[in-house]
């Protein structure tokens, strides 16, 4: 009995020795620097400041990648500063008078279609490329490709698979308070694609509403597809304009993108930077009653030519004093005023007060330019 506290306490040294020898191991790296928690520093300063050397982790981290992919969030690191300049691609503040237009007036088309309480609200108008959104459209969908007559482009709106069921539903009077039945699997119906392209239909018009007071502009329905990659309208890296639209129809509801690549909108690009409808300088009525005031009294200079003739430049050099130069100009021919090079006014010739006259008859229109 006396034997097992001593073995149990050289057992309990032991242990303790053990410890203290891997402490004291700990306190050497530490102060070695070998372990990975203490910065390594390089080239000390004169103030006790150094260099930080970084590791590979923390290195990939500012770049933006991680250890699971190796690729970096759009968000951080250099691949933010890349992706930056196609965010702010071009700002168009016009396109949101455009939308908002056309929010109202889908709100008042829809409900007239579907005799129902329909609202429609505006989620976000921003810039993407199109191959990036078309990888990122939400399937099954219906896409529907529409052309800008005027504009002789093509533009895509895009309708989700909850919109496309809601709007079967309330046409097909379908209850309310009851969401609309989802059957996910299977290709669109022939009745189903024809009451989707009639709320197409009602949505193209409005949009060519909306942008009216810019331009007027007509946008027919091309055709519709449910697989995006025949619904390529552009190049893959090309921006385009994209509108969120929310359709809530009670219970259901759903969303409408509009996709309009900045090609189509670049023949009413300098209308689209405008601030507001119909910006321009404003009217100074004064300033021009006293410039109208003034023009009235300029002076200008009037030349009548009595005659003209194309001669070569060696035959003038030959030229002495006496030379007698005929011209074709006869007393009954209309002679040309000039103001500068630009021909003004014809009229005969005549003789007031000794003088040679000139009676103004004719206004000679001024030539277009070929440019124009």
């Amino acid at each position: 009995m006396s034997d097992t506290p001593t073995d149990e306490l050289e057992q309990t040294s032991d242990e303790d020795q053990a410890m203290m020898e891997e402490w004291d191991n700990m306190a050497d790296d530490a102060e070695g620097g070998g372990g990975d928690a203490v910065p390594a520093f390089d080239g000390m300063d004169e103030d006790g400041t150094g260099t930080r050397i970084l590791n590979q982790d923390e290195i990939d981290s500012l770049l933006g990648f991680d250890d699971d992919s190796m690729m970096g969030p759009e968000t951080s690191g250099v691949m933010a500063l890349v992706n930056s300049a196609m965010v702010n691609y071009e700002r168009l503040p016009m396109l949101d008078i455009v939308f908002d237009r056309l929010v109202r007036l889908m709100s008042t088309s829809l409900r007239n279609l579907t005799s129902d309480n329909v609202e429609v609200s505006l989620d976000q108008v921003s810039t993407v490329r199109f191959g990036d959104y078309m990888n990122s459209i939400p399937l099954p969908a219906m896409l529907s490709v529409f052309k800008a007559e005027e504009w002789d482009n093509n533009g895509l709106l895009v309708t989700d698979s909850a919109l496309i069921y809601s709007i079967v539903d309330v046409l097909l009077g379908g209850r309310k308070g009851t969401p609309a039945i989802r059957v996910e699997g299977r290709p669109y119906t022939t009745i189903e694609t024809k009451l989707v392209e009639k709320m197409v239909q009602v949505t193209l018009g409005d949009l060519s509403s909306a942008f009216d007071p810019l331009s007027p502009v007509s946008f027919t329905l091309d055709r519709m597809e449910t697989n995006p990659r025949f619904a390529t309208i552009t190049q893959s890296n090309n921006a385009c304009v994209l509108a969120r639209l929310r359709v809530d129809m009670g219970d259901r509801g759903g969303r409408v993108e509009v996709l309009i690549p900045y090609a189509t909108l670049e023949p009413i690009r300098e209308l689209l930077l405008q601030m507001f409808m119909g910006e321009k300088f404003g009217r100074d009525s004064i300033w021009e009653s006293h410039l109208t005031q003034e023009l009235h009294k300029t002076d200008i200079q009037l030349q009548a030519i009595l005659g003209e003739q194309i001669l070569p430049l060696g035959e003038m050099l030959n030229w002495k004093v006496g030379t007698r130069i005929m011209f074709q100009t006869r007393t009954e021919d209309d002679l040309e005023l000039r103001c500068g090079h630009f021909p003004m006014f014809k009229g005969p010739v005549g003789q007031k007060q000794e003088h040679i006259a000139v009676r103004i008859e004719n206004y000679i229109e001024p030539e277009e330019d070929d440019d124009q």
